[in-house]
């Protein structure tokens, strides 16, 4: 992260000393020191803002530290920092200014603001709806009462937003030991609004859905997909809609599958808002069908159902390492699937957000998925999240979201 000038704090710091390998890390430009490489930290109060050390005692820089998770240090400078209220601040206004500053949030109003360890704001996830921003707390550190309310002010004086939401995510407050809270307003009188991504509208509601309430890291790939969708579609785990509507005014006919009613009911209403838009275009009919998708894929491949595009947008089947192996299985079986229902000249469009698939894993499980079908596919994109999340170079956790879109030849 980048070396601020910042002042010494006059008082004494908490202070950890760090095994090898642990300085290793932090050499290599990782912020995050696990707990079985503290060698040495001696009554630091949870969320403190600690000093860290090699074992011969020189100074490495200052970082953000935890007391329950096994990420127990995460690094915010390689120097001082005496005010981390100042500095939270200060790192938002510039990741506000890397995005607006480097024209990365064109043609939207919706978009993240702040990417946590990729910001250099370990633990803070901010989205931008519109008028409604939305917020992340994931850390002791963040979660501070003098933090909480540098973040809200500096949001506020930046955007001078209708309303701000914090979501909560239950099972990250409880492994940070961090007392039960509610998602719900922090400023403001509005949650809910309507924002636009690549001309498409959609509803955003600040307290319902997943994640913040939208899938923004998919953005730029929506309106990659759209360049080249035709003819019959197929959006499955369609969620809200995103994928099918931006193809709906290039396809003749979009069928979009999720198992959740609520997603569908939105998706629905989302359609509503873009009607006149997709019937300028000459866009093709929307139907919305909930289904659980691995057996819906089943039964239309046996009915011998065939489409011109399929999109495949799966939620995350690897939430750790030790589901690795049987992720990689049900990847393989959709995109087998998915393959055999494509037309010769079809595109697909693929994803995976799992974290713990690596790119090659991605690309491999989807070649043999075209192997076992007898499909020759061309790799027409390689793409990942949209610039407004960005990828640390010696931080591959910043690195998730695998997106290929394919054209069969045959």
């Amino acid at each position: 992260m980048p070396k601020k000038p910042v002042i010494s704090a006059k008082h004494a710091e908490p202070s950890v000393k760090l095994s090898i390998r642990g300085v290793n890390r932090l050499q290599a430009r990782h912020p995050w020191v696990y707990r079985s490489d503290i060698v040495e930290a001696n009554d630091v109060p949870p969320g403190a803002l600690v000093r860290v050390h090699d074992q011969r005692g020189k100074f490495l820089g200052t970082a953000l530290y935890s007391s329950s998770s096994q990420i127990a240090i995460r690094m915010v400078s390689h120097g001082s920092v005496a005010d981390l209220p100042a500095l939270v601040a200060e790192r938002i206004r510039d990741a506000i200014a890397y995005r607006t500053g480097n024209d990365l949030v064109r043609n939207t109003d919706a978009y993240r603001i702040v990417f946590s360890e990729a910001d250099f704001l370990p633990g803070l996830i901010v989205d931008r709806y519109n008028d409604v921003l939305s917020l992340q707390i994931l850390t002791q550190a963040m979660d501070a009462a003098p933090v909480r309310e540098v973040i809200v002010q500096t949001l506020r004086e930046e955007f001078q937003p209708a309303g701000i939401v914090q979501r909560v995510d239950a099972r990250i407050r409880e492994l940070e030991q961090l007392p039960a809270r509610p998602s719900g307003l922090l400023w403001g009188d509005k949650s809910s609004t309507d924002v636009t991504m690549n001309g498409v509208r959609f509803h955003h509601d600040g307290l319902e859905g997943q994640k913040t309430g939208a899938f923004l890291d998919q953005r730029e790939n929506y309106a990659a997909a759209a360049e080249y969708a035709h003819g019959e579609a197929l959006d499955v785990f369609c969620y809200q809609g995103g994928f099918a509507l931006h193809l709906a005014a290039k396809c003749s006919s979009v069928t979009g599958v999720d198992s959740s009613r609520p997603a569908l009911e939105i998706a629905e209403k989302n359609a509503a808002l873009n009607a006149t838009l997709i019937a300028a275009l000459n866009g093709g009919e929307l139907e919305w069908i909930e289904a659980n998708a691995f057996d819906l894929l089943r039964d239309y491949a046996a009915a011998n159902r065939r489409y011109d595009t399929i999109v495949l947008d799966p939620p995350a089947f690897a939430k750790t390492k030790r589901d690795l192996e049987k992720a990689l299985g049900g990847y393989k079986e959709l995109n087998l699937r998915a393959m055999k229902m494509l037309r010769p000249g079809g595109i697909l469009v693929t994803c995976c957000c799992s974290y713990h698939v690596s790119a090659a894993d991605f690309l491999k499980v989807v070649a043999d998925a075209a192997q076992d079908a007898h499909r020759t596919l061309r790799v027409v994109e390689n793409r990942g999240a949209a610039r407004d999340h960005p990828m640390l170079l010696n931080v591959p956790e910043t690195s998730y979201l695998r997106c290929l879109i394919l054209s069969a030849n045959d």
